[in-house]
């Protein structure tokens, strides 16, 4: 069985024919490292999310370079042409618009078409949005899960938050300035409003903020403003002591909602979850 393998650093970065997948700033563009700097300065072009924001790079650090536009509006067409340029020698960087390519962008896709081509594919570290905000939150952070943007489908959607309300350990969402509020009425619904939270916007930059500690104290601080900047959600996990009362009904009222939608019927989804958590039926059909 052959397994494909990268070698790194054998030679001076960048090589011909790798593919540079590099992190850039997330807000103060001196949160670059020097051999980004480097990588963007002497690969063959830069394959860049959003060309406006690689172009302040670039100027700020004098570098000058080849830009060419890839994004999720182009990347299904510019994906071979890129393949094809790596195949013959040149060397790319990918960058996003801001962090790691690949997270909620269309690097992922480049990426895997590079690898299954047997493209040399190297890593160029740096700020990510997800792990900034959590390490300043100060909730667990040991393990976590990162959802990205959560679905606009209405089904896909409830999955995620119903899945985020039973879990145990830290969640982070991105979320858009204009949806935010509508996120933090819904995680009061399916967390609860005493959940701790933490919201963090602007990282990196002058404005930097991170606002916590419960939903509903995250909810009150911004419901009458006028919210903008990149956000960021770290959401702790469900308290493993809190075993009953308020939180295990709002549960079970969730898995009356799921078994009902499957086709039960009323009675006979609370007949079920009655026997599955020793309660009499009544007290579920009434949550309906």
């Amino acid at each position: 069985m052959d397994i494909k393998t990268t070698s790194s650093h054998k030679n001076q970065e960048p090589e011909s024919g790798f593919l540079y997948i590099v992190g850039t700033p997330i807000g103060n563009l001196s949160d670059i490292s020097y051999r980004a700097i480097n990588i963007l300065q002497n690969v063959s072009q830069i394959a860049c999310e959003d060309t406006r924001q690689t172009a302040k790079i670039m100027r700020k650090y004098e570098l000058k370079n080849n830009l060419i536009s890839f994004n999720k509006y182009n990347s299904f067409n510019k994906i071979p042409k890129i393949i094809k340029d790596l195949n013959a020698g040149k060397s790319i960087a990918l960058v996003s618009d801001a962090g790691m390519p690949s997270i909620c962008d269309p690097g992922e896709d480049l990426i895997k078409k590079a690898r299954s081509n047997g493209v040399q594919i190297i890593c160029i570290p740096g700020p990510c949005a997800a792990l900034t905000a959590l390490v300043s939150s100060g909730l667990p952070s040991s393990k976590f899960t990162f959802e990205g943007f959560l679905p606009k489908k209405n089904s896909d959607r409830e999955k995620i938050l119903l899945e985020i309300s039973r879990r145990e350990i830290t969640s982070i969402i991105f979320e858009s300035p204009h949806r935010l509020i509508k996120l933090l009425y819904e995680l009061e619904e399916y967390c609860g409003g005493d959940r701790e939270i933490r919201v963090s916007r602007e990282l990196t930059k002058k404005f930097e903020q991170h606002i916590g500690d419960t939903i509903c104290e995250v909810i009150d601080f911004f419901k009458d403003k006028e919210v903008i900047g990149e956000i960021t959600v770290v959401i702790n996990g469900k308290d493993k002591s809190n075993n009953n009362s308020e939180f295990d009904s709002f549960e079970i009222k969730k898995d009356l909602n799921d078994l009902t939608k499957a086709g039960l019927t009323l009675s006979a989804a609370s007949k079920y979850l009655a026997k599955k958590n020793n309660l009499p039926k009544s007290t579920i059909y009434n949550m309906q």
